[in-house]
């Protein structure tokens, strides 16, 4: 294995770890305008994840680094075009994290609900404009012979695609109401498992359909054989049907575990389809982007894998650590009316 695959891997491994941690508290966002009754589960809501929210997104802003440095010509063609996608990811994203500063701003009840529909919707909306994204990676898009795209924003938007959307949001909604079930305690607690047991059919559907449907568009738009990329695909559907089943009988250690795993093989059915290539090119297959001809120089390889090699296992040591300070559960001898969601010092 060269140095080019080994980036490809660790890309998706980066992607993998987005979906994970983003995924819970993209979800637990989701979930804010239901699930809790007043003002106090709403701050306990925003404190679950206050503390870690932040360092979930740093996997996305690695990603993207690790994708500019070992491919700039898949960063170049992503990023111009996919540009409207990605400036409406990056607005929705800025509005959810601006809801967490603001809305203990003021203690009027219309502008803290306004800063949390703000933090729902940019949670929705990222969630499924990622799923869009991530699966035009398999389907295909325009590129001309210069791998420049050639189409526009309508292009991105599928059946396929759109499937995909609706998964991720389904499998994150899903995965955060199992996280709310490991933080919260009392009737609270009760009330996020039974969210999660509702949850747990239209995610395992949308999953088990949408890692099925990815290996047929990368069977037939990728050209790739079908025992590859049904691995993962066979193994993410396991998950999700375990996951069903562990929500029913309330054990929410092991159903985080497996919604979490449920991300992990998104990503990993997605990038098993892709392989070789780092993007498709439809209609005209001959203008894809391939790890060989989007990665950069050799040396350039070389010293971007000893700089992982240092940094990578300090960041999950710091970010294990992390979750490890904030893993106790919440309860209401927690929670007060105007309690920031940003963590202790607040208080």
């Amino acid at each position: 294995m060269g140095l080019e695959e080994l980036w490809f891997g660790l890309i998706a491994v980066l992607w993998s770890g987005y979906f994970l941690l983003e995924g819970f508290d993209f979800g637990v966002g989701m979930l804010l305008p239901v699930l809790p009754h007043d003002e106090q589960e709403r701050g306990l809501m925003f404190r679950s994840i206050g503390p870690v929210w932040d360092g979930n997104e740093v996997w996305l802003v690695v990603a993207a680094g690790a994708t500019f440095a070992a491919f700039p010509a898949w960063y170049a063609t992503l990023f111009s075009g996919f540009y409207v996608a990605l400036l409406l990811i990056l607005v929705l994203l800025i509005v959810r994290v601006v809801s967490f500063e603001w809305r203990e701003r003021h203690d009027g009840a219309r502008w803290r609900a306004s800063w949390l529909w703000a933090n729902a919707i940019g949670s929705i909306g990222a969630s499924f404009l990622w799923g869009v994204a991530l699966a035009n990676f398999v389907e295909g898009v325009p590129l001309d012979s210069s791998h420049v795209f050639t189409g526009g924003i309508v292009d991105l938007f599928s059946p396929y695609t759109v499937t995909a959307g609706l998964a991720v949001v389904a499998m994150f909604t899903l995965h955060g109401a199992t996280y709310l079930t490991l933080r919260m305690t009392g009737d609270f607690h009760l009330r996020a498992s039974a969210t999660a047991r509702r949850l747990a059919i239209p995610a395992a559907v949308l999953g088990v359909g949408i890692a099925s449907w990815t290996v047929l568009v990368a069977h037939d738009n990728n050209d790739r054989a079908f025992l590859p990329t049904a691995v993962p695909a066979v193994l993410t559907a396991a998950v999700l049907i375990l996951a069903l089943m562990l929500t029913r009988t309330s054990r929410g250690g092991w159903a985080f575990a497996t919604t979490g795993l449920a991300a992990i093989g998104f990503i990993a059915t997605i990038f098993t389809g892709l392989y070789p290539r780092v993007l498709v090119s439809s209609p005209t297959f001959d203008n894809s982007l391939t790890i060989a001809n989007a990665a950069t120089g050799h040396y350039a390889l070389q010293v971007i894998t000893v700089a992982a090699a240092i940094f990578t296992p300090l960041i999950l040591v710091y970010q294990g650590w992390t979750y490890h300070v904030f893993r106790k559960r919440l309860g209401a001898d927690h929670a007060t009316a105007a309690y920031g969601s940003l963590g202790p010092d607040k208080q």
